[in-house]
């Protein structure tokens, strides 16, 4: 048996606001919903909660807008994720660091999306 990541959730305080910036920083695919939209980054998943959309189940403790930690892979030398950011007008909080991800040592750079929760970037080319 096999077994991998399908999606995962967060939750974001402004639909637009928050769709947009995935779209442009992350490059994520936006799949709309009845309410919001999912964010799909190839074969995986971020499902949103947000305003007017109430999820059934959720964790014990359900996820609130900034309280996410994920990270992308920047596929790519660090340079060219932290040249898209600054084109972007994103901040770096962090970095470029040395970090271990799911294929081993990499850089990495973190920064925020618009409700505060900390996004990385993280390069295994260099």
């Amino acid at each position: 048996m096999t077994v991998s990541l399908d999606h995962c959730v967060i939750h974001v305080s402004d639909w637009a606001r928050s769709g947009t910036f995935y779209q442009t920083v992350v490059k994520a695919e936006l799949v709309p919903l009845e309410i919001g939209f999912a964010l799909r980054f190839g074969e995986q998943q971020l499902n949103c909660h947000g305003p007017g959309k109430a999820a059934t189940p959720v964790a014990r403790v359900p996820v609130m807008p900034g309280n996410s930690d994920l990270c992308f892979r920047w596929h790519g030398p660090i340079a060219g994720a932290i040249a898209h950011l600054a084109d972007c007008g994103v901040p770096i909080e962090l970095g470029p660091v040395k970090r271990n991800g799911a294929r081993g040592e990499g850089s990495s750079v973190y920064f925020r999306d618009p409700d505060g929760s900390l996004l990385e970037f993280m390069s295994y080319d260099g």
